[in-house]
């Protein structure tokens, strides 16, 4: 597992440079644990209070990060997994709201403001801005998503896209998922 990130070398960038050294963190906790619960619970955390905390984010604070995952018993819809933040919702179905578009398109979705996203689910009516990465098998099957929630309208631009895509990457190769 590598923490290096492809289109995040200008290391003079402080966001490029904070999400290399976010990689390098989750490295570490996924070193030899391939337990999914365990590792996106540990990285649910580590991302959510780095977001919190990095002076890169001024501003544009984040109040929700987690994980969805393939419901086993559904297979089009995602269930609740490890999260930081306020309760959220337990189960969205593919399509449906950021999470779902994201998980039935197999692509990163990165809301500027999610009161403009139609059928938009407000889990956290504080949130106005979301990334939303999804969990890629090797064979191209959806495994979840990651999702970061910001209370600010258009707090997530493409090195977060591009660091958050990556951690995502990390989570699935170190993990039994």
């Amino acid at each position: 597992m590598s923490s290096f990130i492809p289109g995040l070398n200008d290391t003079l960038n402080p966001k490029a440079k904070f999400y290399a050294d976010l990689a390098m963190q989750c490295t570490g906790l996924l070193q030899g644990q391939r337990n999914p619960i365990t590792n996106t619970a540990n990285i649910s955390s580590l991302v959510y209070h780095a977001l919190k905390e990095t002076p890169t984010r001024e501003g544009k604070p984040v109040n929700w990060t987690g994980f969805y995952l393939r419901n086993a018993s559904k297979h089009n819809s995602l269930i609740l997994g490890p999260f930081q933040g306020k309760p959220a919702c337990t189960e969205i179905e593919f399509g449906k709201g950021v999470c779902g578009s994201a998980a039935r398109d197999g692509k990163c979705m990165l809301i500027k403001d999610v009161h403009e996203f139609p059928g938009h689910i407000a889990c956290d009516s504080a949130s106005k801005s979301e990334i939303v990465v999804p969990l890629r098998a090797t064979d191209g099957r959806i495994l979840g998503v990651f999702d970061i929630d910001s209370s600010e309208v258009d707090a997530f631009d493409d090195y977060d896209r591009i660091g958050l895509e990556a951690i995502a990457n990390m989570v699935v190769e170190a993990s039994d998922l």
